[in-house]
């Protein structure tokens, strides 16, 4: 069983001392010798970071993309070679609600299997004994993914529905990682127990699209006092006020660019 996780933070909404930040999110994973690139965030800035770091991104196990925006996979361009998986759903074409400006994927679908072995899975999917990609994640709680301010082509909502993160079990419990967190939290917390079984949270970190200091925000944290993880650490495209919340009640700390981490 993977006992451990590592987590070089390549792209990040905030910048470290010496490592520059974009509005994206870009990690690179490491467990009991296996090495994931979750996301690229939306230039090349993952690797230019990535050198500033000294972290190897040669020879790494797979790419997982958690959802087909701009901010997560762009940096796709810049890679080729080796494994990509990824929701089926990340190749559609979408926008903003607000003026139509075009926030999915640069890159096509078969562009994409052109330069990687793409592997899409709606439903979970074993990476390694430890380490799956949750697939599309069921909304089911009342106060998450309720409203949305994206739209699809023909204008009608999109609730980003291939939304999708990575559940680590370790000893201690499971460790969930998230890209950008639409699917919500808890929704996604709760799918990840159903598919490995376990219980127990150990930690959850990335993106928890939590945009205000509202209801969702407030259920988020009531939620995960009762589980009590021990690590939590919202970064990417969590607001101010939300990030405000969350170190008030569990001194979850802002991650930067630059930063490794180890759980």
């Amino acid at each position: 069983m993977t006992t451990s996780v590592k987590v070089s933070v390549l792209t990040e909404n905030n910048a470290g001392e010496l490592t520059a930040a974009e509005h994206g999110l870009s990690y690179l994973i490491e467990s009991d010798g296996t090495r994931i690139l979750f996301d690229t965030g939306q230039s090349d800035l993952f690797l230019k970071n990535a050198a500033i770091m000294g972290v190897n991104l040669e020879g790494i196990d797979m790419i997982v993309l958690s959802h087909g925006h701009y901010d997560h996979g762009n940096g796709l361009e810049y890679l080729s070679g080796g494994t990509l998986l990824c929701h089926p759903g990340c190749f559609i074409r979408r926008y903003r609600g607000s003026d139509h400006s075009y926030i999915g994927l640069k890159i096509s679908r078969e562009e994409l299997a052109g330069k990687f072995n793409l592997i899409t899975s709606r439903v979970p999917y074993i990476i390694t004994e430890s380490i799956v990609f949750a697939g599309e994640i069921p909304r089911i709680t009342p106060f998450e993914s309720q409203i949305t301010s994206f739209v699809l082509e023909d204008g009608t909502p999109d609730f980003v529905s291939d939304d999708s993160a990575l559940i680590i079990t370790l000893p201690q419990g499971l460790f969930i990682i998230t890209g950008c967190g639409h699917a919500g939290v808890v929704n996604t917390i709760e799918h990840a127990m159903s598919v490995t079984g376990v219980e127990r949270i150990y930690g959850i970190m990335g993106g928890f699209h939590l945009k205000e200091d509202h209801r969702q925000t407030d259920e988020t944290i009531k939620y995960l006092k009762n589980a009590k993880p021990v690590h939590i650490r919202p970064s990417h495209c969590t607001s101010g006020a939300a990030l405000a919340r969350f170190r008030t009640a569990f001194d979850a700390r802002p991650i930067k660019t630059g930063d490794i981490l180890s759980f």
